[in-house]
């Protein structure tokens, strides 16, 4: 052991007068013959390090004094190669030693995540990993998102895929149900859907990664290590270069399959406080705190993080650059990103443009809790319009559509509830500016505009949180058949796959998901969160109906305009004054769409419904069981008659 070299006790005034360090050097820089590691500690009096031959358990084989080297800094360096070595690190403040961490910015772990891992990150690299291209994406409104579990795709026994629960089970081909349904990626593929959204896939806490198959389950919205994937999702969670390699082939065989990639990403808060590697190291720093010094709590799960704070919001946008650097992600989901303050938010929206002018950015648009951050610099669904590039989750459409996702009993407009049609509307929008949306007592949520573009609205009617559609029907509707909750299923698709902005589907929505009627299944077994594969084959025909709006959707760019100017001009909606009834054209090859004019109506109620629409010779290509660009039937114009629960397109 070398003694620890001391610096006098350092206090600052506030948080305002840490040291900012303006390198991107902190953590492990490697080669073969040389290993330097950097930490950013400020209010440290001395920091050590400690190697070790394994990733848990043992005594350190050496510890190794830190130097101070400036800007809160401290450096060691070792001239010699540390290949496979687990290290980690402890402070002292105020006279007493922390417990041992990793740094924020390590790039490899142990099992459980409780030591750095010293890794080449180039021998991680799979084959052909050089020559990994992203699929094309011309713009953000033509994108599909389907937001996925690792694990859920396929911990169903009959998924048919080989390596259940893990990274490599995204990769495997040829992959089908015992009802021959074709199944993970396969099942993908030939859904059309352009974004595959995985959950929290990062290193998180309360997965016991040493029990092989762990039937415990979590969705992952409890960060431990920001930079590095999580372990139970590989072969070999003691290994560091194992899920690395195993996460970059994922995405390589997505990317080659058509599939761009977004991470779901949680900076906004940590599954620890005290504990956390981020309070050891620098205490206080990394969070927020209430006028009496406690946490704030705007996660809801016991601390918010402080991105206002010069070395958080480095720490998250270097985090970021990593991932599309060395893993090659598309796009990034920010959890409650209202958390992040808007000046964040743009610097990430600048920076990582800049690597990848198509990448894809949204976020939850609100908190869990109140917050200190000032509301007004908030990243807030109301003033997504002030942050460049970035998107936030409609609401108003998801709730108009089904109801208020916490109360559940509550009807929308495809169960029946009058008086959504405004909020439809304007979800129909992407919620941007259109002088046709009053914006008085009928609107759900929002009292004016609150998307700049169509590209920053994000419309959707279910997720992984609350109840699935299918179960919250069952819930809502219960004096309904099942025919008649299918037909409202199906509305829902045919409205979010045709609305304007950029569409979001839940995985298994194209079969009907259930969780059997549990609405927060975070730390559920897989028997309530897994894919039944057998429904797709019991829900055959209303898997083709999504899979054909969602080819109608790419074939047709009357239905994902880019800029709200075009929006303006081509979309008019038909004046209908009539509960659970909405339609609207879409005109002059609107957007340079092949069909001139296109006529969609919706009709929520129970009964059929008629509306007038332009006279001429009309074909449908949309009903309430099929999706047929080629043509379904002739319609004459003037008053046309709409069958019960169901959508209708006319094209000319």
């Amino acid at each position: 052991m070398i003694a620890c070299k001391e610096r006098p006790k350092t206090t600052y005034r506030s948080y305002a007068d840490y040291p900012v360090y303006t390198g991107t050097d902190l953590g492990l820089t490697y080669t073969a013959g040389r290993s330097v590691f950097k930490l950013w500690a400020p209010t440290a009096e001395a920091v050590q390090m400690l190697l070790y031959t394994e990733g848990e358990g043992g005594q350190p084989t050496r510890t190794q004094a830190m130097e101070y080297g400036g800007e809160g800094v401290w450096k060691a360096a070792f001239e010699e190669d540390l290949l496979g070595q687990f290290y980690a690190f402890q402070v002292k403040i105020n006279g007493e030693w922390s417990v041992e961490a990793p740094d924020p910015y390590a790039k490899a772990v142990g099992v459980n995540g409780e030591r750095g891992m010293v890794v080449d990150l180039k021998t991680t690299n799979p084959k052909g990993w050089a020559q990994d291209r992203q699929p094309t994406l011309q713009h953000k409104t033509d994108a599909v998102i389907y937001e996925l579990h690792v694990r859920d795709l396929s911990s169903d026994p009959n998924s048919g895929i080989r390596h259940t629960g893990k990274f490599l089970g995204l990769t495997e081909g040829g992959t089908k149900s015992a009802e021959g349904e074709m199944t993970g990626l396969d099942h993908l593929k030939d859904l059309g859907v352009t974004h595959i959204h995985l959950l929290p896939a990062f290193d998180y806490k309360s997965i016991d990664e040493r029990i092989a198959n762990n039937p415990n389950y979590n969705w992952g919205y409890d960060p431990q290590n920001f930079n590095t994937p999580e372990g139970s999702y590989a072969t070999d969670p003691y290994d560091g270069n194992v899920r690395i390699r195993e996460f970059k082939q994922m995405v390589k065989t997505l990317h080659e399959n058509g599939l761009r990639v977004v991470m779901d990403v949680v900076y906004n808060h940590t599954y620890q406080t005290e504990e956390s590697l981020f309070e050891q190291l620098v205490p206080g720093y990394y969070f927020r705190q209430n006028p009496d010094g406690t946490f704030s709590n705007a996660s809801g799960t016991g601390n918010e993080t402080a991105s206002e704070r010069p070395m958080v919001r480095k720490f998250i946008i270097e985090s970021l650059k990593y991932w599309v650097q060395e893993y090659h992600i598309d796009g990034f989901r920010f959890d409650l990103m209202a958390i992040h303050d808007q000046e964040t938010m743009n610097r990430i929206s600048k920076e990582l443009h800049q690597l990848d002018p198509t990448i894809l950015l949204y976020g939850e648009g609100w908190t869990a809790g109140d917050s200190p951050l000032p509301e007004a610099q908030r990243s807030l669904k109301q003033y997504i319009s002030k942050i460049d590039r970035v998107a936030a989750f409609s609401n108003d459409i998801r709730d108009a559509l089904k109801g208020h996702v916490f109360e559940h009993t509550q009807k929308g407009f495809i169960s029946g509830l009058p008086g959504q049609e405004e909020t439809v509307k304007f979800g129909i929008v992407a919620s941007v500016n259109h002088p046709q949306i009053r914006f008085d007592t009928t609107m759900r949520y929002s009292q004016e505009p609150w998307a700049a573009e169509p590209h920053q609205c994000i419309t959707y009617v279910e997720a992984h949180d609350n109840h699935t559609l299918w179960d919250r029907l069952l819930i809502s509707a219960p004096e309904a058949d099942e025919a008649q909750r299918v037909q409202m299923h199906k509305l829902a698709s045919a409205i979010v796959l045709t609305s304007q902005g950029i569409s979001f589907l839940h995985a298994g929505q194209e079969f009907l998901r259930t969780k059997n009627g549990d609405e927060n299944s975070y730390k559920s077994p897989d028997s309530v969160n897994r894919l039944d594969w057998s429904r797709k084959a019991q829900y055959k025909d209303e898997y083709n109906y999504v899979k054909g709006l969602i080819a109608l959707r790419k074939n047709h760019p009357a239905f994902r305009m880019s800029k709200t100017e075009d929006i303006v001009s081509n979309l008019k909606f038909l004046k209908i004054n009539q509960n659970n009834l909405v339609g609207y054209l879409l005109t002059d090859h609107a957007n340079g769409d092949k069909w001139r004019t296109i006529v969609v109506v919706f009709n929520g109620n129970r009964s059929e419904k008629s509306v007038t629409i332009p006279d001429g010779e009309w074909t449908q290509v949309v009903d309430g069981e099929q999706v047929n660009e080629a043509g379904i039937r002739p319609v004459k114009g003037g008053k046309v008659t709409i069958p019960a629960i169901s959508a209708m397109i006319l094209v000319q």
